[in-house]
């Protein structure tokens, strides 16, 4: 408490008059009773005292959504502020915990721009808050910090774990992968990794793991297809479907799983509910787990009050303080910057020499993890896609920065890296155009769109005769752009050729705008396109537009009017994920 002086000064020397003891001992009391009313009166304001009759009326409330698997931890932090009454600039805090999918909150908040009913998100990735932000629709999102951690591992029963030598033997990703694809004994489960970063994680972590070129990527995508057939809805279906047991089998239930893609937390907490009959053991893949990272989320912070933003940093900052570090271990987490607890690995399933300590790989790149989603999409529910291939004359141009390379020649390369990530169920032609390519037609249907595994005339397959075709595209001389009546001759004809159960779309390549001034205009080929569309039988356009001489505006007004969408790179290089991209984009909206 500071100094406190009385209203009047003591008069000067030699005038000063001594007051009765009384008056002076009542003075003094008066003093003392206003001083500590006045030092009361601030600790209880500030939450230093607790006999506060109640918080509720006076306190900064605030909605947090959060994961399901962290909720329980967050929540009983926030019980703890509450029942404590800490405060933050004077005031108590009242933070409300939800239970929500990350997923479903991504998908949300990348549709509208409207401002939601909480202020605090937290994601079990930052993965999700990159899909919430990809659509540019999102309200802004701010991350503030990461909370906690769970390596992704593969789980599984004991008699499967020995069988694959636990836990002295270790693999990477794509061992492990091919361990389990390859054994009839061993089923492998996973979230769908659309809806679980755990899934898409480890899908990814597989496909770096394996390397790049045709046959890696096919092997990938063979091995998702398998891993397709095993799917679960979401993170917290997935363990509904695990073996029970020692012996990882179920008389009678071949859909059951002695593997799982698992966070590490997620195995935590079924070990410690489960019996020792059906406890888990986790490989840690020796070329590094990928990390679940709980990113502390603000969301729309220009909205918020100043006290709302200031306690929302206020319960960040707790959770990482030691007693909620500890509220977050006890539940099976790992805290930032802090020893992995061998106690918690080892409840989770985790043994030496198994790497669980070993730090987390270079996190996956957006494009490494938009190329799985897009694979994924095309595994899972296999794609028809007639592709449609610019040859005018402007496809000889040469790409900058790449030597005697021209436009054509690197599309065709991209167009065939994308090909290794289609399955034999998967079904793609491929036609091309320029103006007056065939009598006075702007295109030509180079190859019928069937399955990549038929068998061919002569030999080999289908996915022989596209990559020789691919290969033999090439710039017509003097051909212009002939974009329109092509675009809607390939449309009509991907409807009628229609296959139900299938992803079916057209795919158009262009490295220009519309030259052929005697065709269809845009705004007729938009209206025909709408007239045609039918949502029983849909059809998107995947317009993308390469290179400078092209216009976005004009692949994207015509991709939409069949419920496509339009895009835009600068180097043909990009179309492989570009494609891929698109193919996801569009088949999730699809399902939606």
């Amino acid at each position: 408490m500071g100094r406190h002086s009385l209203p009047d000064e003591f008069p000067a020397e030699g005038t000063r008059v001594r007051p009765p003891v009384r008056r002076r001992t009542v003075a003094i009391a008066t003093m003392l009773v206003l001083c500590v009313a006045t030092g009361t009166a601030l600790a209880a304001q500030g939450g230093l005292l607790g006999f506060s009759t109640s918080c509720s009326d006076s306190a900064v409330k605030l909605r947090l959504v959060a994961s399901p698997d962290i909720a329980p931890a967050v929540r009983d932090v926030a019980d703890r502020v509450r029942k404590d009454k800490i405060t933050t600039d004077g005031q108590c805090m009242d933070i409300t915990v939800t239970p929500r999918d990350s997923y479903k909150v991504a998908d949300a908040l990348s549709t509208t721009s409207a401002d939601p009913d909480y202020q605090i998100w937290l994601p079990d990735s930052q993965l999700w808050v990159q899909r919430a932000e990809a659509t540019g629709k999102s309200v802004p999102l701010a991350p503030a910090g990461n909370v906690a951690a769970s390596p992704v591992t593969l789980a599984m029963v004991p008699s499967a774990a020995k069988a694959l030598g636990w836990p002295k033997k270790t693999y990477s990703w794509a061992e492990l992968a091919g361990a389990t694809v390859q054994s009839d004994k061993i089923h492998l489960g996973a979230a769908d990794p659309a809806r679980s970063a755990s899934g898409l994680l480890a899908l990814s972590s597989i496909s770096r793991s394996a390397g790049k070129g045709p046959q890696s990527e096919t092997q990938v995508a063979a091995a998702a297809k398998v891993l397709s057939q095993r799917i679960s809805d979401g993170d917290s279906q997935v363990l509904d479907t695990l073996a029970r047991g020692d012996s990882g089998s179920e008389k009678g239930n071949p859909r059951r799983n002695q593997a799982l893609v698992l966070s590490e937390q997620s195995a935590f907490a079924h070990n410690s509910a489960a019996g020792s009959a059906e406890h888990l053991e986790l490989f840690y893949p020796k070329d590094g787990s990928p990390q679940l990272d709980y990113p502390y989320t603000l969301v729309n912070e220009s909205g918020q009050t100043t006290d709302q933003s200031r306690a929302a940093l206020r319960f960040m900052s707790l959770l990482g303080e030691d007693a909620g570090r500890r509220t977050i271990e006890t539940y099976g987490f790992r805290t930032p910057d802090q020893p992995v607890r061998d106690s918690g690995v080892k409840t989770a399933g985790g043994l030496a020499p198994q790497p669980y300590a070993k730090e987390p790989p270079e996190p996956l790149s957006a494009q490494e993890l938009q190329e799985t989603l897009g694979m994924w999409t095309i595994t899972v529910q296999s794609a028809r896609l007639t592709t449609v291939v610019d040859a005018s004359g402007s496809m000889a141009t040469l790409v900058p920065g790449r030597g005697s390379q021209t436009r054509m020649d690197v599309t065709k390369a991209s167009l065939l890296q994308a090909l290794a990530q289609f399955t034999p169920e998967d079904e793609i032609g491929l036609w091309d155009f320029a103006t007056r390519l065939d009598g006075d037609r702007d295109y030509r249907k180079r190859l019928d769109t069937v399955r990549l595994g038929d068998p061919a005339k002569g030999g080999g397959t289908q996915r022989d005769r596209l990559s020789a075709a691919i290969s033999g595209l090439a710039p017509v001389p003097g051909g212009a752009t002939g974009l329109y009546d092509t675009t809607l001759a390939a449309f009509k004809d991907a409807q009628a050729t229609y296959v139900s159960g299938k992803f079916n779309a057209v795919v158009v390549l262009t490295d220009g705008v519309n030259e052929d001034e005697d065709g269809i205009s845009r705004s007729g080929l938009i209206a025909k396109l709408k007239e045609l569309s039918d949502v029983n039988r849909p059809v998107p356009l995947i317009m993308i537009a390469v290179g400078p001489d092209t216009d976005k505006a004009e692949v994207e007004q015509v991709a939409e009017a069949t419920g496509g969408a339009g895009y835009q790179v600068s180097d043909p290089a990009d179309i492989h994920a570009v494609l891929l991209k698109a193919v996801m984009a569009a088949a999730s909206a699809k399902a939606s």
